[in-house]
């Protein structure tokens, strides 16, 4: 079973194909695994739809309730997911590679890019989650749902909980980075618009005007338009393959 550990966690990974390598993030937020790229609500199954000219790399996330565990404190936020990411890296030892993430996904991008921007040669943000306006008083229940589910995590008191939540959600806009440092990013980055709450089509469309060297498809779910969205996350993909 393919899995890194540091620094107290054990994080699973999976592979396919041969070439240029794409690590990619599952959507459904701290419950993001592996599985989730097979399920309706990921339209874009990299996995399937990569793995014929790429190296695809899928993990569960720390915690998510897949086959990767760590340690829950009151500091750990996107930089702990980011610790893991740059592990799976350097364990198969990828200098650099493209990142395709959806919803959670997308803060995961961009708080890897920000730690490390020379290991990214472009990016493909699904439905980035985000938030329009205040945050509201309470735990998501997302998160709270999650929190619930967790197993041999005696340290995982509401206190820490709440400490966890507020580092991942509280910051606003892409949470894991700010309108700074996005429209800093030189990265290049294609950017599918959410269309909820939880990703707000605001979010997308913004992030697409601020990144200085992006790409924005407005509509890709399903039909007509998600068939022409693949083709081109594949050109995209092949035009910043280094």
């Amino acid at each position: 079973m393919p899995t890194i550990e540091h620094h107290g966690a054990t994080i699973y990974y999976e592979e396919y194909g041969k070439g240029f390598p794409i690590l990619t993030f599952a959507p459904a937020g701290v419950k993001s695994t592996i599985a989730v790229w097979s399920q309706p609500s990921a339209p874009i199954n990299p996995i399937t739809e990569f793995a014929d000219k790429f190296r695809v790399i899928a993990m569960d996330q720390r915690n998510a309730g897949g086959r990767s565990w760590a340690p829950i404190t009151a500091k750990d936020g996107w930089h702990s997911f980011t610790q893991d990411h740059i592990a799976i890296l350097d364990q198969l030892r990828i200098e650099r590679c493209h990142l395709y993430g959806q919803c959670i996904g997308g803060s995961f991008i961009m708080s890897l890019i920000k730690a490390q921007p020379e290991r990214v040669a472009s990016a493909v943000l699904a439905q980035p989650i985000g938030r329009v306006g205040p945050m509201k008083p309470g735990r998501p229940a997302r998160f709270d749902e999650w929190a619930k589910g967790l197993k041999d995590h005696p340290e995982a008191t509401d206190e820490v909980l709440d400490a966890f939540c507020q580092n991942l959600y509280a910051p606003g806009f892409l949470y894991s980075v700010d309108r700074a440092f996005v429209s800093s990013c030189k990265t290049p980055c294609l950017v599918l618009a959410g269309n909820d709450e939880a990703h707000p089509y605001p979010i997308s469309e913004e992030t697409a005007k601020l990144l200085p060297n992006a790409e924005f498809i407005p509509e890709w779910k399903e039909g007509a338009a998600l068939a022409a969205a693949k083709t081109r996350v594949k050109a995209f993909l092949a035009k910043h393959t280094l």
